[in-house]
């Protein structure tokens, strides 16, 4: 049975069987837990967290810092839902998400990072990109979007780019959510037969399910060669999407001094849900 097919084989309406799916999805692909985090205590931990971040944005306007998030993964991996959670209390006049169409003719001809630099945060700003420069990276080349030789140049290139943006008080962070290959497949299958999400669905989407091991590939020749000191990959296991939204949000926080901030709390990253690129390489027993 091919995973397109596999969409439509699902039976929603029996609850024990989709409860079995649900189960068996979460823990594939060495997840470390075995039951999603309690609903109770993912909602007090978000709205603490959440807490923390309208602190962290009255900051940033006063000391007129400036943050990039940049949120990458697979198709349904769950970049939308977490840039959803950590803006939602802040204001959108401060805390902006961008996330670029494919791009013109016009945008085609110009230097490749020309159109993510237009969105950069300006004083007190921060900025979430909804997948970002690193398209060039995976889903440009695994789908036959960008030539071998224009991805290598973008090798050469990206750790440059992102000095330049530290260097000029930018605070960076870059997120691989990482999902299964059975809870991708278990999120299409729930978008495909949901009304609200079907629009989430692309043709793009279906084609990608057959390329599972290029993704990979391109995944870990990312995190090998852009991975550095200044501009570190975070990578988030997703399988559970409230982990993964806590984890993302704790890292941020994290890393940057704010007035008023619960050290306590931001303290609480799960390193078993976002760990640094080269240590997932590592367990995943991919060599450097």
């Amino acid at each position: 049975m091919s995973l397109k097919n596999a969409l439509d084989d699902f039976d929603i309406n029996d609850p024990k069987l989709a409860g079995e799916i649900s189960e068996a999805a979460l823990t594939s692909g060495d997840y470390p837990y075995d039951k999603k985090l309690k609903w109770s205590k993912y909602e007090s931990q978000l709205l603490a967290l959440q807490v923390e971040l309208v602190k962290l944005q009255t900051h940033l306007k006063a000391s007129g810092e400036r943050i990039v998030s940049i949120f990458e993964g697979r198709d349904a991996a769950g970049k939308g839902g977490a840039i959803k959670r950590y803006r939602e209390n802040l204001n959108p006049r401060h805390t902006r998400v961008v996330a670029l169409p494919a791009p013109s003719d016009r945008e085609q001809l110009q230097w490749y990072f020309q159109r993510y630099i237009s969105h950069l945060p300006t004083a007190g700003e921060t900025v979430l990109y909804d997948r970002s420069w690193y398209n060039r990276a995976v889903v440009e080349p695994v789908m036959g979007f960008c030539s071998k030789k224009q991805t290598a140049a973008f090798f050469v290139e990206v750790p440059n780019f992102e000095r330049m943006m530290v260097d000029d008080g930018i605070h960076l962070f870059k997120f691989w959510l990482n999902v299964s290959r059975p809870m991708q497949v278990k999120r299409f299958h729930d978008r495909r037969h949901n009304p609200l999400k079907a629009w989430k669905l692309s043709p793009v989407d279906l084609k990608a399910l057959g390329k599972w091991d290029e993704y990979t590939e391109a995944r870990n020749q990312m995190l090998n060669l852009s991975h550095t000191d200044y501009a570190p990959w975070n990578v988030v296991r997703a399988n559970d999407k409230r982990r993964a939204r806590l984890g993302t949000i704790t890292k941020v926080l994290s890393q940057m001094d704010y007035k008023g901030k619960d050290k306590n709390l931001v303290s609480e990253l799960d390193e078993n849900i976002v760990i640094l690129g080269p240590k997932f390489l590592a367990q995943s027993g991919v060599e450097e």
